[in-house]
């Protein structure tokens, strides 16, 4: 068993993660099926992740300030609170037939608000509950839970929507908030950033900004995440290469679409034995995001089903490898006192770049077609990792934390 599960708190936020994650993918599910079925329109069902990109553009910043200056565990039960609320309301107008699609498109755009400050928490939670030494595992474990959200939560809305129609995913979904509250009640996170002066927020944000500019090494991580999620931007294509190249069809396309999410679970206990015993982090990190290219080569150019389906696959195991070891750096490589709001800037990358990867990669294929499209934007992520690799750099020399002999809390 990893050593990080026999943290008790880490455990107790690790189950809540869970259920939050799964009720937030279905509501997300359930929310685009709702406004396609009342209003028949693509572009207006659109808005819903739209909505929801823009929330996470523009209030990341505040969320990490207040990260950094509140007690985390009250913060993020706070934001759930905020998420759940959402989620209720949108439960009682659905349930008794008065909702209409702005009602729908609004709770994505305040759940995503709540979510922006609920992520950034989150992560610079992980770094005060868990030792340093024990970061690579926990975020090799957290970072799954968003895929089993992605193959759960759909499947279970769906479910829950033929049984009682989206009010009833709704009305799950608040539940899950709740379970994911009571759950932070049995979390020891110290507070210490707490015994600190506090500049005004704005000063905040603009500190931690200042902070990732002048450390080299997480401008690196954070462009080597942005090389893969915009250049290798593959899930905006699959549709184009299930239904035209492999002529797989919808069940097809949604095997497909689920594989990069099943290679990432697969892979976990691996990856966790991984980060938990070597001492190369920064290059397996570079490893791992060159072979999420390759895998992006292969996929753009097979023709056989089952090779592409192994590709996907692939594409899972990196992404996820890369993240975990990522995300502990990150926090690793930055004081408690500004964990939040550098985490917020990581996440406007992590979560900013596949949105800025679909746009460009959907107008590239659209000028060079999908097989082409693909090829050259991994060409152009294998190129930058090689280039990291050839040439010495604070990633590729970067060990992983410091052997803490301290047990775990």
């Amino acid at each position: 068993m990893p050593e990080v599960l026999r943290n008790r708190s880490f455990v107790a936020y690790l189950s809540g993660v869970v259920l939050s994650q799964i009720g937030t993918r279905g509501a997300m599910a359930a929310s685009l099926y709702q406004v396609y079925d009342l209003t028949g329109s693509l572009a207006t069902t659109g808005l819903v992740g739209a909505a929801g990109g823009i929330a996470v553009m523009v209030l990341s910043p505040f969320g990490g300030a207040l990260a950094d200056r509140m007690d985390r565990r009250r913060l993020l039960q706070l934001a759930q609170a905020a998420g759940g609320i959402v989620a209720a309301a949108l439960a009682v107008l659905t349930l008794s037939g008065h909702v209409q699609p702005w009602h729908v498109i609004l709770a994505s755009l305040l759940s995503m608000a709540a979510t922006t400050f609920d992520n950034p928490t989150r992560q610079a939670l992980i770094g005060t509950m868990v030792p340093a030494h024990q970061l690579p595992q926990a975020f090799a474990l957290v970072n799954p839970c968003r895929e089993v959200a992605v193959l759960v939560g759909p499947g279970l809305a769906g479910v829950l929507i033929a049984v009682g129609g989206p009010g009833l995913v709704h009305a799950v979904d608040a539940v899950t908030y709740a379970a994911m509250i009571v759950l932070l009640l049995f979390i020891n996170a110290p507070t210490d950033h707490l015994s600190r002066e506090h500049k005004p927020i704005l000063s905040a944000i603009v500190e931690g900004a200042r902070y990732v500019a002048h450390r080299r090494i997480i401008l690196l991580l954070m462009s080597l995440d942005l090389s893969a999620m915009v250049f290798g931007a593959y899930r905006v294509l699959l549709p184009a290469i299930a239904l035209d190249v492999l002529e797989i069809g919808p069940t097809g396309y949604g095997l497909l679409a689920a594989a990069p999410s099943a290679g990432a679970l697969l892979s976990t206990y691996s990856i966790v034995s991984l980060v938990g015993r070597s001492r190369r982090h920064g290059r397996i990190l570079m490893l791992a995001t060159g072979c999420f290219a390759v895998a992006d080569l292969v996929l753009a150019n097979s023709h056989w089903f089952a090779l592409t389906l192994l590709a996907a696959l692939g594409l899972g195991a990196a992404d996820a490898l890369a993240t975990s070891i990522r995300h502990a750096a990150i926090q690793i490589e930055t004081p408690d006192e500004l964990r939040g709001r550098v985490s917020s800037i990581s996440q406007i990358s992590s979560r900013g770049g596949p949105a800025m990867g679909d746009a460009f990669m959907g107008a590239l294929a659209g000028a060079l077609g999908p097989a082409l499209a693909l090829t050259v934007g991994a060409c152009v992520t294998l190129s930058y990792v090689t280039a990291m690799l050839a040439r010495p750099n604070p990633v590729r020399s970067y060990a992983g934390p410091e052997r803490d002999p301290a047990p775990a809390a």
